[in-house]
């Protein structure tokens, strides 16, 4: 079995990336060797797999097996900046640039020079910002912000995402010049669910390492708990897997997990409404099989036009008015979310409401 840790995995207790990544599992094992056949090529690289997958560990992992492996590895997530400072953030800007540009500053692909570059959520990246980078990535130079003089540099860029960026491209939400130029060398990771033998090796290790910085006596798992962390669904990945063991640690007896411990939620398999017993639940494709019938009875025109604009008006009510939480409730790009929002006019009525 191959194992491979995030170097800071102790300080990112509370983030939603996977910090370790095990390769038991047979498509794990062929994942593997697929990175280290992509890795020492200096193709850049496109990683594509759900949130809490290990994606930043794969991009470290090809990092560390390439010639750049001395070099630094700079890791930036694209959804991470309001869209106004993502040009000065990967690309730098001088003084004077704009308000409150007090000193020239380099971006994050001078700051990767000569090793590798890892951008996350890629297909967050604004169009414009999405311009600038493919004409990076073919003239091998950089322009900070305020400045005309380019700047040479020597950057492999491994990308990042979790939605289907081809979608984005027909879309209209992702340059499709991008796209393949991003698509060279695909690594696909599968999630949790669909690689099992992975799951109790991952959560003997979560065991071990969170007994050890707890400073508890090493914990075990029952039969029952094995037998309940195989059969869940794992929506959250490794991440959902580290934070159900740990809870578990907190709560458990006599050094036992057992399956009340683990307080594992499964989200995928029904839609419940709290008013209703039991009884009620309703599988989630029965629920909205029954609620499309009732719409293509009434005839209504544009009748594909008026369901995405529903979906999309409520998935990003639910979500409180945050595009970032509405694209993983959507798995789509939060550049696809905004298109959409201006498009139906949902934007301007958040901020309607919001001056009111």
């Amino acid at each position: 079995m191959s194992l491979i840790t995030h170097p800071q995995a102790r300080e990112l207790t509370k983030s939603v990336r996977a910090t370790v990544m095990v390769f038991k599992d047979p498509r794990s094992e062929e994942l593997l060797n697929r990175i280290e056949r992509l890795a020492p090529s200096e193709a850049n690289a496109l990683i594509i797999g759900e949130t809490g997958t290990g994606k930043e560990l794969v991009a470290r992992h090809v990092h560390h097996l390439s010639r750049r492996s001395k070099a630094p590895f700079v890791a930036v997530n694209c959804g991470a900046f309001p869209e106004s400072l993502v040009e000065s953030e990967l690309f730098g800007h001088e003084k004077g640039a704009f308000t409150g540009a007090t000193t020239s500053k380099a971006g994050w692909f001078e700051s990767a020079n000569g090793g590798t570059l890892f951008l996350d959520e890629i297909g967050d990246l604004p169009l414009s910002i999405q311009v600038k980078l493919l004409r990076v990535l073919q003239e091998r130079e950089v322009v900070r912000l305020g400045s005309r003089t380019p700047i040479p540099i020597d950057v492999r860029l491994v990308a990042a995402t979790n939605v289907n960026l081809a979608d984005a491209v027909v879309a209209g939400n992702f340059r499709e010049d991008l796209f393949y130029r991003l698509h060279v060398a695909t690594i696909r990771l599968p999630p949790l669910r669909e690689r099992p033998g992975d799951i109790l090796p991952l959560a003997e290790f979560f065991l071990e390492e969170h007994c050890e910085r707890l400073g508890y006596t090493r914990a075990s798992l029952s039969a029952e708990a094995e037998h309940k962390l195989l059969s869940h669904s794992w929506p959250g990945n490794i991440r959902e897997l580290e934070n159900a063991i740990h809870h578990a640690l907190l709560v458990c007896r006599n050094q036992q997990v057992q399956p009340g411990d683990l307080n594992l939620a499964d989200m995928r398999s029904t839609i419940s409404r709290p008013e209703l017993p039991v009884a009620h639940l309703v599988p989630a494709e029965v629920s909205l099989e029954a609620a499309l019938h009732a719409l293509y009875e009434q005839n209504l025109p544009n009748l594909y036009e008026h369901i995405e604009e529903t979906i999309f008006r409520s998935a990003y009510r639910f979500c409180h008015g945050n595009q970032l939480q509405t694209g993983r409730l959507l798995n789509i790009s939060r550049n696809i979310v905004r298109a959409r929002l201006d498009k139906i006019g949902e934007l301007e009525s958040t901020v309607h409401l919001v001056r009111n």
